[in-house]
């Protein structure tokens, strides 16, 4: 297929728009932390328009704040965003898990032991980085399971806003261990057609991040947005 000048140009943007959220989940940029457009461009030899699309895709993330004539900055953590985000996962998740329950079949059941062995795989490498992806991966195949894989892009949409926090928590507390024991548990119920089961160990699961979440607040208040009266 022949190439366009607007092909290419989209590529550039995808390069760097990937480069850079990976950069901020991974907290090498931290909240709070300032980027320059013009850095940006002279590290991957581009001009600035590309890297303003790319800072416009991650600002529609939550992920950087773009101010007119003041610097970009990576988006600080709001309490209140962070709150509606795992309300809505929440809700999402409780249906997806207990369609999948009630539609697992042997084959199913074999992604979800093989999802379950990748993320094993990497706990014993101390992968932070692929048992994250992995993570996405499971609830993805939930959700195929569940027959409503398109509920996954709300999943993940919400998920990615605090990616940040999860990564915090995992490098900081090894969580991933847990975290594991929770996906399997989870998915055992789902294998049983356990509905019940499997949407009260889901909300579980969530909550995992609850005092993570409070611990972070407290030790790195400048990370989060200053309260709303």
């Amino acid at each position: 297929m022949q190439q366009t000048m607007t092909s290419d140009r989209k590529t550039t943007v995808d390069e760097i728009f990937e480069h850079l959220l990976d950069e901020i989940n991974s907290l090498r940029l931290r909240p709070g932390d300032r980027i320059s457009e013009a850095e940006i461009a002279a590290q991957f030899g581009v001009s600035r328009q590309p890297v303003r699309d790319a800072f416009t895709r991650l600002a529609n993330l939550d992920l950087l704040m773009i101010r007119p004539q003041r610097a970009t900055e990576v988006k600080r953590f709001s309490s209140r965003e962070i709150e509606k985000s795992r309300f809505v996962r929440a809700a999402v998740e409780s249906e997806v898990l207990r369609r999948a329950a009630r539609n697992c079949d042997r084959a199913e059941a074999k992604l979800l032991d093989a999802c379950l062995k990748r993320q094993s795989t990497a706990i014993a490498k101390g992968d932070y980085q692929k048992f994250g992806l992995l993570d996405y991966e499971f609830h993805q195949t939930l959700c195929e399971i569940a027959g409503v894989g398109f509920a996954f892009e709300v999943i993940s949409a919400e998920k990615a806003k605090v990616d940040r926090l999860c990564m915090l928590g995992l490098a900081k507390e090894d969580r991933m261990p847990q975290l594991l024991k929770d996906h399997e548990a989870i998915a055992d119920a789902i294998i049983a057609g356990d509905e019940e089961r499997a949407v009260k160990l889901g909300m579980e699961h969530l909550s995992r991040l609850d005092a993570t979440i409070e611990a972070i607040e407290v030790t790195n208040a400048h990370y989060f947005e200053p309260s709303q009266p």
